[in-house]
């Protein structure tokens, strides 16, 4: 008599476990290295809108200062773990799929314009520093809006999940910042829509605006980049947890920086007539590790 009820339970819950499907989600390769080994594979995710560092080309393949590096990254690892071949596959990945597929495994390396933080530090893991980088916000001419305060009580776009969405968030009441924030989903989007007169402004990475600006076809004089800058930020090329893999990114790079070719990189994704700004230079010369 004891027995039958716990019977009962257990085909009751036999049969729920039957019913329901389970689905089991593939982990992420424990070794990249000796997945990258084992197939002659690198999978490497970059993003489609965020030039001047990673974006799609008119030839349709990936282009930018980021993709550059990791073209570097590419030959580097061929070099050294001896590889007869390796092919690089591009998988485009976007601002809310970029972490998830680095965790997950559907990309090896993402090269794209995503700031380095302690919170995502958590997740994945990030190479020593590709860039220096500050917040700020593009407008009409037309509009008079030139800095931070002139934004009370515009409407603000920007990119949820991002960290400029954080930033102006905490913003809100300081500093002079009172903007109604609009969340678009790219930088096409937030362009176009202060163009069209949907929102007064978009807030994004300074050089990433300068970039969308130029290839907006509108004529000079059209755009207002604000001098203010809300935050100062590092990017890096992201990665998951793996120590071995990660000191082959960073040796990839770091040799960029010691013999000055990254140099050459700059000018072909910002323009040959622009200058390596100061702050990046130090960023190079402190990052380029000795073996």
């Amino acid at each position: 008599m004891i027995r039958t009820p716990v019977r009962l339970l257990s085909a009751a819950l036999l049969g729920i476990a039957l019913a329901v499907p389970i689905t089991v989600r593939a982990a992420a390769p424990a070794d990249t290295i000796e997945r990258v080994t084992r197939t002659g594979t690198l999978i490497v995710g970059y993003r489609a809108d965020s030039a001047p560092f990673s974006f799609t080309g008119a030839d349709g393949r990936p282009a930018g200062y980021s993709v550059a590096l990791c073209r570097h990254v590419a030959e580097s690892l061929k070099t050294r773990l001896k590889l007869p071949r390796l092919e690089v596959k591009w998988v485009p990945v976007t601002v809310a799929s970029r972490i998830a597929s680095v965790e997950d495994g559907t990309v090896d390396l993402e090269c794209g314009s995503t700031t380095r933080t302690l919170s995502r530090m958590e997740r994945v893991d990030f190479s020593v520093p590709i860039f220096i980088e500050g917040s700020s916000f593009i407008a009409l001419a037309s509009s008079g809006l030139k800095s931070g305060r002139d934004l009370a009580g515009k409407r603000v776009g920007v990119i949820p999940g991002t960290t400029t969405e954080t930033m102006l968030k905490a913003a809100q009441g300081k500093d002079g910042f009172t903007g109604l924030l609009v969340p678009v989903k790219t930088h096409d989007e937030g362009v176009a829509a202060v163009a069209d007169g949907r929102i007064d402004a978009y807030v994004s990475d300074r050089t990433i605006l300068v970039g969308m600006a130029r290839a907006s076809g509108r004529a000079p004089g059209t755009w207002q980049l604000s001098d203010d800058f809300f935050s100062l930020e590092t990017y890096g090329l992201m990665m998951r947890r793996d120590a071995r893999f990660r000191v082959e990114v960073d040796r990839a790079l770091s040799d960029l920086y010691r013999s000055g070719r990254v140099v050459d990189l700059f000018g072909a994704a910002f323009g040959t007539n622009i200058p390596v700004p100061p702050a990046l230079q130090a960023m190079y010369l402190q990052n380029a590790l000795p073996e």
